[in-house]
């Protein structure tokens, strides 16, 4: 196996950062119970490994995402870089309901709520969650920047935007960051986002780089998801796709066996790969809740896949059976 110990570090925006980071969203809800010690455990055992960007969202856990890494983030502000998001809207009475708010009323109050939940006085990095349709980019980010001139926020990022909305947006106001799921199952965002924000500067923060389990192999075609496990409303978790996307893998799990690699550190290595194809800086943020899974995460950061073994991996994408969501709108692919 080729790699090193260290944990390089990369540029957002006009910080750096470890060049993977930490994606807290499993914590609270979607996949399955949480033991609290061990998370917190893991939060700890990732920075310890140089991991810096901690990602969270107000809708994780309708808040509870964000106290609870509000706590380690405290304990540890000088050494975090926080990055929460706002835009999806949830509602007490409708677990199921999602909805997407861009309006200025919201995202000042937003902003408000988000920084009494982590307890801090200044958030990072602020993201939009999702566009809301008939809202222009502009206004949104327009408001932001207020935040930023109020010294609510940091920096500024997007999440699931096309590449004409991260230059339209860039225009208002720098944008140190843009998130949107890019794994050996998702490459959609290749084709304009990616190349804006090369373009423009703009760190990429692939969300879901192991395919939200089934490149890991924490997920099977043969396994039943649990009940309340959100992956259970997404197309390629199921039937014949799923049974399709696990066999697609084999050239991922002869790569891993030849590499002694985990399939999910293949994954990860070619999402880092992508940082050198595209000339962008790139943190992806993979989640997990095992101190062990962390560790083995973050060591696949300094793995070099070869050029045989991309070519490889590359094609799998094109093989993918299902959208990466039931409904196309809450992607930026949905509106390409």
């Amino acid at each position: 196996m080729t790699s090193t110990t260290a944990l390089p570090t990369t540029a957002l925006g006009t910080t750096r950062v470890g060049a993977q980071g930490y994606g807290a969203m499993g914590i609270s809800e979607f996949y399955g119970p949480t033991d609290a010690a061990e998370a917190r455990a893991t939060l700890e055992r990732a920075l310890e490994l140089g991991v810096t960007l901690f990602d969270t969202a107000d809708m994780y856990g309708s808040g509870h995402n964000e106290e609870f890494v509000g706590e380690f983030v405290r304990a540890h502000r000088e050494s975090v870089v926080l990055a929460t998001k706002f835009g999806l809207e949830r509602r007490a009475d409708d677990p199921g309901f999602r909805g997407i708010n861009n309006s200025p009323e919201y995202i000042r109050a937003a902003v408000d709520a988000s920084l009494g939940r982590l307890g801090i006085d200044v958030i990072d990095l602020y993201y939009m969650h999702r566009k809301q349709d008939g809202v222009p980019i502009e206004e949104t980010v327009g408001v932001m920047a207020e935040l930023v001139a109020a010294g609510k926020v940091r920096q500024l990022g997007l999440s699931e935007v096309t590449g004409p909305e991260l230059r339209a947006a860039y225009a208002v106001h720098p944008i140190a960051a843009v998130q949107s799921e890019w794994s050996l199952f998702s490459r959609d965002v290749e084709r304009a986002v990616v190349p804006a924000a090369a373009e423009l500067g703009v760190t990429f923060v692939p969300y879901s780089p192991l395919g939200r389990g089934f490149l890991s192999g924490a997920v099977t075609p043969t396994g039943e998801l649990p009940e309340g496990d959100y992956r259970r409303l997404h197309p390629r978790f199921s039937g014949d796709n799923a049974v399709r996307n696990a066999e697609i893998l084999a050239p991922m799990h002869v790569i891993a066996a030849a590499r002694e690699l985990t399939p999910a550190q293949v994954a990860l290595a070619w999402v880092h790969a992508r940082a050198r194809v595209h000339d962008l800086p790139v943190v992806p943020i993979p989640g997990t809740r095992s101190r062990t899974r962390v560790a083995e995460n973050v060591a696949a950061a300094t793995v070099e896949l070869t050029a045989a073994e991309l070519e490889t991996l590359d094609a799998i994408a094109d093989l993918v059976a299902g959208d990466r969501y039931a409904d196309m709108k809450f992607s930026s692919a949905g509106r390409e």
